[in-house]
Parts: C-alpha cells; structure tokens; sequence
C-alpha cells in the first residue's frame, strides 16, 4: 500500500505505520482519512497481528492542521465534522482486535496525543513530549482526549493538563500512567517491536483478538455487561480448534501448535 502522509512497512507480523507529513506530522484530513483505510485493511488482513504506529523525523504528531481550520471557523457543522473524523479514528485505533501500540518518539500534541491514547499501549522514547494545547486557541481537545485522558489518569489530572495547555516530558507521562514505557530513542522501535510480538507471539491470534475485543469493549459497558460478554467469549473460544489444541497441549506438556498464529 502506498499512501501521501503514512508509511506503511511490515516486520514479520507486524505492520509499522509511521506518520509521514513534514514537518511535524500535522493530521491533515488527508492523513486521517488514510489512517482510517490502513486500519480497515489490517483488521480483516490476517497476515497482520499487531501494529505499531509512530512518526516520522522528530515529530510524532504536532496536533491537527489548523490550517483547515480557518475556512471553516464560524461555521458548526464544519467544527462537528471535523471532530467526528477525529474521534471516528481514534475509535477506530481502540476498537481494533489487533494490539497497537504507539511509539511516541518525539512532540505528541493536542490530535497527536489524542491518536497515541487511542492506542491499547504507550511507550514513548527521552525526546517525547506530550499536551493537550487546544485551549491556546479558544478550543478543547475534540478527537476524544477529554474523554480519554480523564479514564488513563483521573478528572483532576486531565482537568490540569488541558487548563493549562502545558506540556510534560515523558518521565512525567510515565508517572501519570500516561505512557506505560519510557526507553531511549535508539531502544524505541526495537522495545515496541518486542512488546508486540510479547503480545502474540506462540498464542493463537483468535485468542488475541478475543482477549482485546473482551477488554476494550467491556471498558465501555457497565461491570455486569463486561462480565457477561467475557463469559460469551470463553464459550465462544470453547468451539475453536486452537482452543482444544491448546488445552489437550497442556495436559501433554508440550507446545500448542495452533492453526491460527
């Protein structure tokens, strides 16, 4: 696939996205709306197991264009659209049954910061720093990061950053929960690549995705409703092939050989 504003490489498994728009990575409407492709395509792409997205260059997302703000100022429509787009990719990250992990190698800020919290997992390298800076401009974070933010730390927490539009290195994007992993920016691509085959790597990708979908979504529905969605999945997984395969290899003490890796 080749695409304006996203580079698209594969490492055994996993695809890298690498947000490509010099120079610092704007998310143009364009770039949106080719992230959103890419991601329709891995989901039914089994060939894909996990997906790692990051910047190109210094940057790995500066915040929206806001250029393409300015024709549309004074008109709601535009401004509704315009976050609907936004908030429609970052469901779209989180929604995946695939693991994606962000690795934020530089400035993820305000759309940036909304796209990587869209991500299941987090590492950011030394040279990261992140903010929600909308307010600067009259505005608020529109692609989910008020609602995001607030559940990966607390209201009080989110409250602080996106009030005062400051930014925050990754040491304290790390204390905050913000960010699950720091390393340096030699380590970074190599730490992600790590963790997403961690992450699947001998299971069986049916139970992957199962273990995501249960999580994810069940974060959205009451406790009850997480619960009783689990236990349909478990009876679910009770049908498949890999799910016998794997129980009748640990009665054997030996290594499953599942069909879907």
């Amino acid at each position: 696939m080749e695409f304006n504003h996203v580079t698209v490489t594969y490492e055994e498994n996993i695809a890298i996205l690498a947000l490509d728009s010099p120079p610092a990575n704007a998310l143009s409407s364009t770039m949106i709306t080719e992230l959103r492709t890419i991601l329709k395509q891995f989901q039914d792409d089994s060939n894909v197991h996990a997906i790692i997205l990051t910047g190109a260059g210094k940057f790995f997302a500066a915040g929206a264009n806001i250029k393409e703000f300015v024709p549309a100022m004074g008109d709601y429509q535009k401004g509704i659209d315009m976050s609907k787009a936004g908030q429609d990719l970052c469901n779209e990250l989180e929604f995946m049954t695939k693991p994606v992990i962000a690795a934020i190698n530089g400035p993820a800020l305000g759309g940036g910061l909304e796209v990587a919290m869209g991500c299941h997992f987090r590492i950011a390298s030394e040279k990261a720093t992140i903010g929600l800076p909308e307010v600067k401009l009259g505005l608020v974070p529109s692609f989910g990061g008020t609602q995001r933010l607030s559940r990966i730390t607390s209201v009080a927490t989110a409250l602080e950053l996106i009030l005062t539009g400051k930014h925050i290195d990754s040491d304290k994007a790390l204390e905050l929960g913000i960010v699950q992993a720091k390393v340096s920016s030699d380590e970074l691509m190599l730490t992600a690549k790590t963790i997403a085959l961690s992450f699947v790597e001998g299971n069986s990708m049916q139970s992957v995705t199962r273990a995501v979908e249960s999580v994810v979504q069940g974060a959205q529905k009451s406790f009850s409703d997480g619960l009783q969605r689990e236990k349909e999945i478990f009876g679910e997984l009770f049908l498949t092939e890999d799910a016998k395969e794997g129980v009748q290899a640990f009665v054997e003490k030996r290594k499953p050989n599942f069909r879907h890796q």
